[in-house]
């Protein structure tokens, strides 16, 4: 029988606050620019965009759970220990006997000359989750006990679009915890469009999902893509329920649109790249951290470019933010002290918060 895993997978202090609900994987990294033939060594990992963002809730003082199924495998335990090693409650996943954790691979283009090299600049994630623990998550989910009593104190549950491309129970369960709204809870949905997932599923049943929600995070290219327009105003139009519809344009900025057509754009920060994983899922992170803790449109809006910043200068998919009142000065910049902060590997730089503020890594912070 699947059995739920909670040896060390609650932290002491207040139940969570935020639950999120979704697959992650094992992830195999190359140790060289491109195509899989020639890759002889690969880096394990792990990654998800349900447990990203759980991790990186955590980090910005959200108590947070994440709820999925692993396999009773090493890549199971080996997801169970890192998303519990960040602080997140895990006490909900199950572990499936017979289902496997899922996987993918990453492939990195470079400059090799090979026919098959991607070039310069370009990935390609090669999933293997068709069967997966995490695709047999379905409406039972809602009858089970320990994520029936975190789902029932939550006053956030994160979702998202990936889900509802793992399987019909998947979707199905979507369906049901966006229908299942309580009164002082926030529903989020991240669209997430992930092409690969829609090949043999049909993308109209995302729509009716998105307009189920509170609060929707869609980037541009991707509802482009998926929707047939990233423009904001018309996605708005498109999806009139929710609360708050946030529309990401890439590194340019973000718009907030409210039901009531009150609209907060906010540009992003000038961020030295070292590598873009993660950073839509630490957006989200940041962004409904500053909604949890009752922070206005703009402060949040730009609570979210700043967790995304961070984690675009490190390696992997997490990040930790600067000291709080680094923190707080820069959710209270000028618009032109905004504008004049860059953030680097090295650190954040700008008259919000001189001199030089260090972002710490997560090791630094362990110790």
């Amino acid at each position: 029988m699947p059995r739920h895993d909670t040896q060390g997978s609650t932290r002491p202090g207040p139940p969570p606050t935020a639950v999120c609900v979704g697959e992650s994987m094992a992830v195999l990294l190359p140790d060289r620019p491109g195509p899989l033939e020639s890759v002889e060594n690969f880096r394990l990992s792990v990654g998800g965009a349900e447990s990203n963002v759980a991790g990186a809730l955590t980090a910005l003082g959200v108590p947070t759970a994440w709820i999925s199924r692993v396999g009773d495998d090493g890549f199971g335990r080996r997801l169970l220990a890192e998303v519990a090693a960040r602080g997140v409650d895990v006490s909900a996943v199950t572990v499936d006997p017979h289902r496997p954790t899922g996987l993918y691979l990453k492939e990195v283009g470079g400059s090799t000359g090979h026919h098959h090299d991607l070039g310069p600049g370009r990935s390609r994630l090669h999933y293997h989750r068709r069967g997966s623990a995490a695709a047999a998550l379905s409406p039972a989910l809602l009858a089970e006990p320990a994520a029936a009593a975190l789902l029932a104190g939550a006053r956030l549950l994160h979702l998202s679009g990936i889900t509802a491309a793992l399987s019909d129970d998947c979707l199905e369960l979507l369906s049901a915890l966006l229908a299942d709204r309580r009164p002082g809870r926030l529903v989020s949905f991240d669209l997430n469009w992930r092409p690969a997932l829609w090949r043999e599923r049909d993308p109209a049943v995302l729509p009716p999902l998105l307009d189920a929600a509170d609060l929707l995070l869609l980037g541009s290219d991707e509802a482009q893509a998926a929707l047939g327009t990233g423009d904001p105003a018309a996605l708005r139009r498109l999806f009139p329920s929710p609360a708050t519809l946030v529309v990401k344009d890439a590194a340019r900025q973000v718009t907030a649109l409210e039901r009531d057509g009150t609209a907060v754009t906010e540009p992003a920060l000038a961020v030295e790249v070292v590598e873009a994983t993660g950073a839509g899922d630490a957006f989200a992170a940041g962004y409904l951290a500053g909604a949890v803790r009752g922070l206005d449109q703009r402060r949040r809006l730009r609570l979210g470019h700043l967790s995304a910043a961070c984690a675009l200068t490190a390696h992997g998919d997490q990040a930790e933010l600067p000291p709080a009142a680094a923190v707080a000065a820069l959710l209270d910049a000028s618009p032109t002290d905004w504008a004049a902060t860059r953030v680097t590997a090295d650190g954040i730089t700008g008259p919000a918060c001189p001199p030089t503020v260090r972002i710490p890594s997560r090791q630094a912070r362990a110790q």
